[in-house]
C-alpha cells in the first residue's frame, strides 16, 4: 500500500515539476519569426488589381499555435512609389495577397520589383514584441490589353512606276500600335480597301502590281489602305496612297521642239529653252553633247550675203584690182549666159558644168602679168569623178599649140595648180606644178579655196586653213612665142586642135583673179564666214562647269560636263543667229548627238539623237521703187554743150515692206466692221532702208553711137563712194554695195551728150537698181528726153549778094506734120527790096526768140512757134522763080504788131515754167492750142507776100 502511495507522491511531484516548467515557457511566449519565401514572381492584369503570385503569399510562424505569437498580423513592402499592397487574408494560416493600389498602365511601366516582410501580432493584443521575417523579392509584371489601335506612320504615302514593268515592291507601309505586350503592339496584317486594283500589300506593308500598268490607261493609283494588330484590332484610320504611272523611261533629251521657227531680223533664238536630260535614274559620271546645224544646202555651204564676188571683196576689205570670171549674166557681161545656173535669186548663184560645158572669158578681161603676185579664189563643189583632168580654168594657146600657160585643175581627188614661165635668159628649171591632196576636193560640198601665187611659191587657203603642197614638180620656161592665149572656165582651149578639153564635172561659183594683190588671212576669214550659225551665252553659275566648243563656221558645236543641272542649263542657251537683212528662208536640219558614261558601264544608259530642223521664214520682201521726171524738153545746145543734159535730176529711190497687221477688234465692232468676216487684217506700208550692189542705165531704141553721144558720170564721185562703172553701146552699169542715198547721188549726176542733135528729136533711157545680185529688183524708170530745136542767125550782108538769100538748116527724118512745102520749079526772078525788110524782120524774130529760150533757161518750152521758125527756116527758097512785090507800110505795122505779140508770149512762158508742165499729154495739148494761132501768122504772111506765080510750072 505504502508503494502505491509513493508512486502517487512521485507523479505529483513529476506533474509539478512539468507545471512549473510549462509555466516558465509560457512566461516567454513569442519566440520565433515569421518566415516567407524569398523570391515571388507575379502578374497583374493593367485593368485588374489583383495579382496573382507563385508562389502563394504564406507567412509561417513557429510560435502558431500561440495566440498572436503564432499569428501573422501583416505585410509590408518596401520600395519607392510602389503601386501595390500586401494584405492578410487569414492570420492564423499566415495567408495573404498582394494587389495594385490604382489602375496600371502597361504602356508606362511594363514591370514592376519590391520586397516585402511578413510580421507576426506579437505577445498580446497590443502587438507588444512583435517578430518580423526576412524581406523576400516580389517580381510583378504588368499583363497588357488591346487597349490601342494600329496607327501608320505617315498621313499619306506617294510612288512613281513605269509602265508595262512588274515591280516586286514599289513601295512599303508602315503603321506601330502603341500597346505594350508583343501581341497586341505587333502588325498581323494589312489590307488593301480600295476593290478591283491591280496591286497587293503583303504583311510586311509592301505593295507591288499584280500586272503590267498602262499609262494610256491610268496615269494614277489611289489606294485606301488599313493595318491590323495581332489582337485583330483594326488601324483608327485608313491611309491613302498615290501611285502614278510614267511612260515607260527612255534616256533622252524631253522638252524638245522639232520645228522651230525664225523671223528673219528678231537676233538670236533659243533652239531649247525647256530641255533636259532624261537618264531614268541612271547614275552618270559625264556628258558629251554636240549640236550639229545642217546648211549644206543652202547657197555655198550656208547663208551668206548673195552679193557678187567682187563687190564681197570690197565689203571685207580687199583692195581694188578684182576681176570677176564668173559674174552673173547681164547686157555687159555675157559670157556666162549659157551656164545653168541655180535658178534663185534667194541665195548665191552657182554655175553648173556638167562635163560638156565650158566659157571662154572675152580677150582683156585679165591681165595678169605672172611675174608680179596675184590670187584666184573660187567657191567649188566637186564629187568623185572620172580619172581624168578636170579644168577649173585655163589660160592656153588660143591658136596654132595646145600650151597651157597656167591653169587650176583637178586629176584623181588632187587639187592641182600649173604655172609655167614665160621665156626667159637662163633655161633652168623652175617649179611649175603644185599638188595638193585633199579630201575636200571630192567630198561634194562647197569649199572655198584661195591660191595666193607669189612665185616660186603658192600658198592654199581651203575655208580659211592653210594647206601646203605635198609635191612641187619642176619644168622648163616656156619657149617664146607670138600667140595669144585664151582664158577658158570649166575646160580647157586647145588651140592646136580649135577644141575643148578636160572638161570640169562639178560647181563653180565666184571665181576671180586678183592681179599684183596678195590677200591677208583677215579678208579670207570674211569671205568664208557664214552670216548663220549657232551661238551660246553660258551663264556664270554654269561656266567653269561645263566645256564649249564651235567649229570654224559655228555650224556645231560641242558640250561636255558632269553636271546634269549646269548642261541642262547650257543647253538652254543655246541659240541660232541670222545676221542677214534679207536671210534665206527655207528649213536647217538640227541633230543633237549625246554620249554619256556610267559608273557602271555594263548599264550604262544610251541617249538617242533628237532631231528637229529651224524654219527661216521668208523675209517680207522689200519694193525698191524709182521714181522722179520721166518726161523733160532740153535745147539742143545743152545737149552739145560740155556737161551735156542730166537724165535724172529728180530721182528719188525708196524702199518699202507691206505688213499685216491684225485689225482692232474693238474698233471694228464701233465701225460696225464685224458685219463683214472677211475683214481680219490691215495692210501697213513700212520704208525701210538697205544697200543696193546695182543701176542700170539702158538706152531704149538705138544703140548709143559712140561718135556722136555718149553717158557719163563723174569719176571722182563714184571712186568716192567706192563704186565702179561699166559702160558699153546699150548703156552703163554702176555696180558696188553701198546705201541708197549714195546711189542717188550718183544718179544724179549722169549725164547725156550728143554733139549731133541736128538729126535728134527725144532719146529715150531706162534705169533700174537691184539689191543681192538681182533678188529684189525695182521697178523700170523710163525718161524721155526731148530736144528743142532752134534756127541759126543769118549773116544779112551776104544775103544781099547769094543767090539763095536764106542758108538751110537739114534735120534728118523730121516730121513737119504737113508743113513741109514742095520743091518749086525754078525761075529766074531777082528779090526787090521788100526782100531785105522781110529778111531782117524774120531775123529780128529769131533773134528775140532765142533770147527768150535762154531767159527761161530752155528747160520747159515746148510752143510749136520755135518749130514753126525751124520749119519756116528749113524751106529751100528758090528764089528765081518768085516775084514777090511788098508793102511797105504793111510790113512796118506787122513787124511792131509782131513784137507785141512776142513780148506777150514770153510772158506766158514765164508762167509755164513755173508750172512745171514736163508730160507729153502736156505738149501734144500745147501744139494743138498753138496750132490756131501759128495758122493766122502764117496767113498774115502769106497777105504781106504777093506771090507771082504766072512763071511757076505745077
Amino acid at each position: 500500500m505504502r508503494f502505491r502511495g509513493n508512486n502517487q507522491f512521485a507523479s505529483a511531484v513529476v506533474g509539478l515539476v512539468l507545471g512549473l516548467l510549462c509555466a516558465v515557457e509560457a512566461a516567454k511566449v513569442n519566440k520565433h519569426k515569421p518566415w516567407i519565401e524569398t523570391t515571388y514572381h507575379g502578374i497583374v492584369t493593367e485593368n485588374d488589381d489583383k495579382v496573382l503570385l507563385d508562389p502563394p503569399l504564406i507567412a509561417l510562424d513557429k510560435d502558431a499555435p500561440l495566440r498572436y505569437a503564432g499569428e501573422i498580423c501583416g505585410f509590408r513592402i518596401h520600395g519607392q512609389n510602389v503601386p501595390f499592397e500586401a494584405v492578410v487574408l487569414d492570420k492564423s494560416t499566415g495567408e495573404g495577397v498582394i494587389r495594385a493600389k490604382d489602375k496600371l498602365d502597361c504602356e508606362l511601366q511594363k514591370e514592376h520589383i519590391f520586397t516585402i516582410q511578413a510580421y507576426d501580432c506579437g505577445e498580446g493584443p497590443d502587438g507588444a514584441n512583435m517578430k518580423k521575417s526576412h524581406k523576400a523579392t516580389v517580381h510583378i509584371q504588368v499583363n497588357d490589353i488591346n487597349e490601342y489601335s494600329p496607327v501608320f506612320k505617315e498621313k499619306s504615302y506617294k510612288a512613281t512606276v513605269i509602265e508595262g514593268k512588274k515591280y516586286d515592291s514599289i513601295l512599303k507601309v508602315e503603321a506601330v500600335d502603341a500597346d505594350c505586350s508583343f501581341q497586341f503592339s505587333q502588325i498581323c496584317n494589312y489590307e488593301i480597301v480600295t476593290p478591283d486594283v491591280p496591286f497587293t500589300i503583303d504583311k510586311e506593308g509592301f505593295i507591288k502590281n499584280t500586272e503590267k500598268l498602262s499609262y494610256g490607261k491610268e496615269r494614277m493609283y489611289k489606294l485606301t489602305i488599313t493595318a491590323y494588330d495581332c489582337g485583330k484590332n483594326r488601324a483608327s484610320e485608313d491611309v491613302l496612297v498615290k501611285i502614278s504611272v510614267k511612260p515607260t523611261c527612255k534616256p533622252s533629251w524631253q522638252g524638245f521642239s522639232k520645228r522651230i521657227e525664225y523671223e528673219p531680223g528678231t537676233g538670236s533664238l533659243a533652239l531649247f529653252p525647256s530641255m533636259h536630260l532624261e537618264t531614268c535614274d541612271e547614275p552618270i559620271t559625264s556628258i558629251r553633247a554636240s549640236i550639229e546645224l545642217e546648211t549644206n544646202h543652202i547657197g555655198k555651204g550656208c547663208d551668206r550675203d548673195t552679193y557678187s564676188e567682187k563687190s564681197l571683196h570690197k565689203l571685207c576689205g580687199a583692195s581694188s584690182g578684182t576681176v570677176e570670171l564668173l559674174p552673173a549674166p547681164s547686157s555687159s557681161t555675157n559670157w556666162t549666159v549659157g551656164l545653168p545656173t541655180d535658178n534663185g535669186h534667194d541665195s548665191d548663184q552657182v554655175f553648173e558644168f556638167n562635163g560638156t560645158q565650158a566659157i571662154k572669158v572675152p580677150n582683156g578681161m585679165v591681165s595678169t602679168s605672172l611675174k608680179e603676185p596675184f590670187t584666184i579664189s573660187v567657191w567649188m563643189r566637186h564629187g568623185p569623178g572620172v580619172h581624168e583632168k578636170e579644168a577649173i580654168l585655163c589660160n592656153s594657146d588660143k591658136t596654132d599649140m595646145n600650151r597651157h600657160h597656167y591653169a587650176l585643175y583637178i586629176h584623181n581627188c588632187r587639187l592641182i595648180f600649173l604655172l609655167r614661165q614665160e621665156p626667159s635668159e637662163t633655161e633652168n628649171y623652175k617649179p611649175a606644178e603644185f599638188h595638193w591632196k585633199l579630201d575636200q576636193v571630192c567630198d561634194k560640198e562647197w569649199h572655198h579655196y584661195v591660191l595666193n601665187v607669189e612665185f616660186p611659191t603658192v600658198s592654199l587657203f581651203v575655208d580659211g586653213t592653210t594647206f601646203e603642197p605635198f609635191l612641187v614638180t619642176e619644168d622648163y620656161p616656156m619657149h617664146a612665142s607670138k600667140i595669144e592665149t585664151q582664158l577658158t572656165i570649166g575646160a580647157c582651149w586647145q588651140g592646136g586642135n580649135a577644141r575643148m578639153a578636160q572638161f570640169f564635172r562639178g560647181n563653180l561659183a565666184g571665181l576671180i583673179i586678183r592681179s599684183g594683190k596678195l590677200e591677208n588671212k583677215k579678208v579670207i576669214d570674211c569671205l568664208y564666214t557664214c552670216k548663220e550659225g549657232l551661238d551660246v551665252q553660258l551663264p556664270e553659275e554654269v561656266a567653269s562647269a561645263v566645256k564649249v566648243e564651235f567649229n570654224p563656221n559655228q555650224s556645231s558645236l560641242t558640250v561636255e560636263g558632269d553636271d546634269i543641272d549646269a548642261f541642262d542649263k547650257v543647253m538652254q542657251h543655246i541659240s541660232y543667229l541670222n545676221s542677214r537683212q534679207f536671210p534665206t528662208p527655207g528649213i536647217r536640219h538640227l541633230r543633237v548627238s549625246t554620249t554619256v558614261k556610267c559608273f557602271n558601264e555594263e548599264s550604262c544608259v544610251a541617249v538617242p539623237d533628237a532631231e528637229g530642223y529651224v524654219m527661216v521664214l521668208q523675209p517680207e520682201e522689200p519694193k525698191i521703187s524709182l521714181s522722179g521726171i520721166d518726161h523733160f524738153a532740153r535745147s539742143a545746145a545743152e545737149f552739145e554743150s560740155q556737161e551735156g543734159v542730166t537724165l535724172f535730176p529728180e530721182l528719188r529711190i525708196v524702199s518699202t515692206i507691206t505688213r499685216e497687221v491684225e485689225a482692232d477688234t474693238e474698233s471694228e465692232a464701233a465701225e460696225g466692221a464685224d458685219d463683214d468676216p472677211t475683214v481680219q487684217e490691215t495692210v501697213v506700208s513700212e520704208e525701210i532702208m538697205h544697200n543696193l550692189d546695182t543701176c542700170e542705165v539702158t538706152v531704149l531704141g538705138d544703140e548709143l553711137d559712140g561718135e556722136h553721144e555718149s553717158l557719163e558720170v563723174d569719176t571722182s564721185q563714184l571712186q568716192q563712194h567706192a563704186l565702179e562703172m561699166s559702160s558699153s553701146n546699150m548703156g552703163l552699169v554702176i555696180s558696188g554695195v553701198n546705201t541708197m542715198a549714195n546711189y542717188e547721188q550718183v544718179l544724179h549726176l549722169i549725164r547725156y551728150k550728143n554733139w549731133h542733135t541736128e538729126a535728134l528729136f527725144d532719146r529715150k533711157f531706162k534705169l533700174v537698181c537691184s539689191e543681192l545680185n538681182g533678188r529684189y529688183i525695182s521697178n523700170e524708170f523710163k525718161v524721155e528726153v526731148n530736144v528743142i530745136h532752134t534756127a541759126n542767125p543769118v549773116e544779112h550782108a551776104n544775103a544781099m549778094v547769094q543767090p539763095n538769100f536764106i542758108n538751110p538748116v537739114h534735120h534728118a527724118s523730121v516730121d513737119l506734120s504737113g508743113h513741109n512745102l514742095v520743091n518749086a520749079h525754078q525761075a529766074s526772078v531777082v528779090p526787090s527790096a521788100a526782100t531785105i525788110v522781110i529778111v531782117v524782120c524774120v531775123s529780128f524774130l529769131v533773134f528775140m526768140i532765142i533770147l527768150g529760150v535762154f531767159r527761161i533757161r530752155a528747160a520747159h518750152q515746148r510752143t510749136m512757134r520755135d518749130q514753126e521758125n525751124g520749119k519756116e527756116n528749113e524751106m529751100d527758097w528758090d528764089d528765081s522763080a518768085l516775084t514777090i512785090t511788098v508793102n511797105p507800110m504793111e510790113t512796118y505795122e506787122d513787124q511792131h504788131s509782131s513784137e507785141e505779140e512776142e513780148e506777150e508770149e514770153e510772158e506766158s512762158e514765164e508762167g509755164e515754167e513755173e508750172d512745171d508742165i514736163t508730160s507729153a499729154e502736156s505738149e501734144s495739148s500745147e501744139e494743138e492750142e498753138g496750132g490756131e494761132p501759128e495758122d493766122q501768122q502764117g496767113a498774115s504772111r502769106q497777105q504781106q507776100l504777093e506771090w507771082d506765080d504766072s512763071t511757076l510750072t505745077y
